[in-house]
């Protein structure tokens, strides 16, 4: 077999860079640190697995003779990332079990494996699709997934739930110490598709992500069976997630069905002091001290070995005198969420959860439970 292509160096670097993340790094077995190259009518397609992700991704390439094979796709990248740019030229003598690589006077003879070696990936199936703008596949991501789990004995945590809610598309992410709720509107999903939800795991959101980043102006269509997502972009970039099959705690429980006490401060301005008297927090615990009183708030913190510090900020406040114990890591990852403007606080006791909101994101909720001081 011989496969004869060549491809500008720039390209085939990015569509390697996309895939090499999803390569086995555990090496549980050889053939999963390499990327399978398949040369097509006017493409040639990378492909990287780890049996759980697999992404693929399609570049435009002059090929002069088809077929396909395995090199080393860490090895692969480091040159590419070396070589000037310009017209890389592959070819592949199967009698020798070498990959020519030349480009310009740079030349390259690289160790490959059979192509048929490589364990047999899927990325599709029409059942249950639907499509999401790039956009919110982003802001879904970006305001939920701070919350996931990192716990890897509560496997159902360690991922973000979607699921059809009120003909909406609903993401959640919990760790049990803080909770990420966003909301995205949608006409073009079927709400049976997502009626039971899915948990994505971190590896495949992470990939999810970068398919969405690395197209910003592009529907990504998605579909799900009982193990997998799959997910594409302009029919270039395709990826496949195997889904966590456990189920989802009821996260709905958690959320308070009302309060008594209502705060509102600036979000810059909060954010900011919030920043600042962590500095003195305990490093294990982030734990800052706040006390809420009438239209101020006095944030907290004392350090064993260092000292200690608070500040006053300015709030509008509803309700009795109140001292909580945040962490202060989870106001901040929650307050980073929103942009500027008034952020709310909803809030019973010391014990019960808050309720963190903003009227300049009306489908996005984030919950902090407090922190014993």
């Amino acid at each position: 077999m011989q496969v004869h292509v060549k491809v500008q160096t720039d390209s085939l670097r990015d569509a390697l860079n996309k895939v090499l993340s999803v390569v086995d790094k555990r090496n549980s077995r050889p053939i999963l640190t390499y990327t399978l190259i398949t040369a097509d009518e006017g493409f040639i397609h990378l492909s990287a697995t780890d049996l759980e992700v697999s992404a693929r991704v399609s570049v435009e390439a002059d090929i002069l003779e088809k077929g396909s094979f395995c090199v080393n796709a860490k090895n692969l990248f480091d040159i590419l990332r070396e070589l000037p740019t310009g017209t890389v030229d592959l070819s592949l003598n199967s009698d020798e079990n070498t990959l020519k690589l030349h480009c310009q006077d740079i030349h390259y003879s690289l160790l490959i494996y059979n192509g048929s070696d490589f364990p047999p990936i899927s990325f599709g199936n029409e059942n249950n699709k639907f499509s999401l703008s790039s956009s919110s596949v982003l802001e879904i991501i970006n305001k939920t997934s701070h919350a996931i789990s990192s716990d890897e004995t509560r496997l159902n945590l360690n991922g973000i739930y979607m699921h059809t809610f009120d003909g909406k598309l609903r993401a959640v992410a919990t760790d049990g110490h803080r909770l990420s709720m966003f909301d995205v509107e949608t006409d073009d999903i079927d709400i049976e598709t997502l009626i039971n939800g899915i948990i994505i795991p971190r590896k495949g959101v992470n990939e999810l992500k970068k398919i969405a980043e690395s197209h910003p102006d592009s529907k990504i269509f998605i579909s799900v069976d009982d193990s997998f997502l799959y997910a594409s972009a302009e029919n270039k970039y395709f990826l496949s997630v195997r889904l966590i099959s456990r189920e989802y705690p009821k996260y709905q429980k958690i959320i308070p069905a009302k309060s008594q006490n209502f705060m509102s401060a600036d979000r810059v301005t909060l954010f900011n002091a919030i920043k600042r008297i962590k500095i003195m927090s305990n490093e294990k615990s982030n734990g800052v001290r706040v006390k809420l009183g009438s239209n101020e708030m006095l944030i907290s913190a004392n350090h064993p070995s260092l000292g200690d510090a608070y500040e006053r900020v300015p709030i509008n406040y509803e309700g009795k005198d109140l001292e909580i114990g945040f962490n202060a890591k989870y106001l901040i990852d929650t307050l980073s969420i929103f942009d500027e403007g008034e952020i709310s606080f909803e809030l019973d006791n010391e014990h019960r959860p808050v309720v963190i909101k903003s009227q300049m994101l009306p489908h996005y909720l984030g919950i902090v439970m407090p922190l014993k001081l």
